[in-house]
């Protein structure tokens, strides 16, 4: 009899088990097994204990989800401001090269039209000035002609001055914008290089937040099948899951094949593009007014089209490629970017609570339903900001989707 008390005794402790301290990873505790949990469940308090201990787990669990989730957040809003300042210093340094250029024009037309008023001067005074001096001084009607030409070159050699001061300063001024230009330039490209070490970061800062995911998912699977078992709750059964599953695919099969018949947002056109959402354009790409809601202010420049979807919306895939951005951005709320190759991305931003369907490093499908629309992030209403970038830089979206077929609007 002592030994059975002892056995429960050792199968309570064994149960007991401490829990991971706040920050350190979840995986380092030590769970019970399910020997351990059947010696307990032979014991009311031992089995009680080993159901609050799991219990503490799982929330250890979703404790140390939410860090790394928060880190990846901050990662991604990181990564969309460096991105706004690089496209703003971008065109910065278009618009200064531009003045540069049209100031070294300048310049050069001021130069020629001196050296042409030079040439007359010397042809209107250089050839006979001298003998007149010399010889004509006697003359007092070639006195007054050459008092007169005298008159003449004055007023020409005050002409010739102010051009020649004219194209020197248009010359300073060119120097001056082409010294900006270049600053402008090194400014972009530190700005880009900074951009693309915030891409690299967030997209670490994702993996981990995902593999932390997956892991503690995992974990957490197993430890509230053990605690069904403690409580003697039936969980689901593997084949009511995989039922569902399979419902869950046809009926998302069925969907395409009605969208592709109605050429409806979703549908993919012959160029291999799909219109990515259902509504009207609210917004287009280029100077705008700042706009700020729940997820703070927007920037000065809109990057995208956005089309007024209204709430929970479909959002499709415009083109097939791997997901490399899945989660909160900031501004941009919670956003989905996928890379088609070939240097070209296109971006999802707004999306609801919940709402994104797709994983980073996930491939999809042209005309893949990826999200539900929503007004998360600086958004005052249900819509998706739909963005397209060329290499580094985001370009104009409706130009280059009616290039391939397909309408925004």
């Amino acid at each position: 009899m002592r030994r059975a008390v002892a056995g429960i005794a050792a199968a309570a402790l064994a149960v007991s088990l401490p829990l991971a301290q706040p920050g350190s990873p979840a995986v380092a505790a030590t769970y019970p097994s399910w020997d351990e949990l059947q010696a307990a469940k032979a014991n009311t308090a031992a089995g009680a204990a080993a159901v609050e201990n799991i219990i503490a787990l799982i929330g250890q669990l979703e404790v140390n989800v939410e860090t790394t989730r928060a880190e990846a957040e901050r990662r991604m809003v990181e990564l969309m401001e460096a991105q706004d300042r690089y496209d703003d210093a971008v065109r910065r340094a278009d618009e200064i090269q531009a003045q540069a250029d049209a100031s070294a024009a300048e310049a050069d037309t001021a130069k020629r039209n001196a050296g042409q008023v030079a040439a007359q001067l010397y042809q209107t005074g250089g050839n006979d000035l001298g003998a007149s001096l010399m010889f004509d001084s006697g003359n007092a009607q070639s006195t007054d002609k050459l008092l007169a030409k005298l008159g003449s070159m004055d007023k020409m050699v005050e002409r010739t001055s102010a051009i020649y001061q004219r194209a020197q300063e248009q010359a300073n001024t060119a120097k001056s914008l082409g010294a900006q230009a270049e600053l402008a330039q090194a400014e972009r490209e530190k700005l880009r290089v900074a951009a693309e070490e915030a891409l690299a970061a967030a997209q670490e800062a994702q993996a981990a937040a995902e593999a932390a995911l997956a892991e503690s998912q995992a974990k957490k699977t197993e430890l509230e099948a053990q605690l069904a078992f403690l409580r003697d709750v039936e969980a689901k059964t593997t084949a009511a899951y995989q039922e569902g599953e399979r419902i869950r695919q046809e009926e998302e099969r069925k969907r395409r094949e009605e969208a592709m018949r109605a050429g409806a947002p979703g549908a993919v056109a012959s160029s291999g593009w799909a219109r990515p959402a259902a509504g009207r354009i609210t917004d287009g790409f280029g100077p705008r007014e700042v706009i700020c809601g729940g997820g703070g202010c927007s920037g000065g420049y809109h990057y995208g089209y956005d089309i007024g979807t209204g709430c929970g919306a479909p959002i499709y895939a415009a083109n097939s490629g791997v997901v490399t951005i899945a989660g909160y951005t900031g501004t941009y709320g919670n956003y989905v970017k996928i890379n088609h190759g070939g240097g070209i991305s296109t971006g999802y931003a707004h999306i609801r609570e919940g709402g994104i369907l797709v994983g980073n490093g996930q491939w999809v499908d042209a005309g893949q339903h990826i999200a539900w629309s929503g007004t998360t992030g600086a958004s005052t209403g249900c819509h998706l900001h739909f963005e397209v970038w060329n290499g580094g830089t985001r370009i104009n979206p409706g130009p280059f989707m009616a290039d391939r077929g397909v309408g925004l609007g």
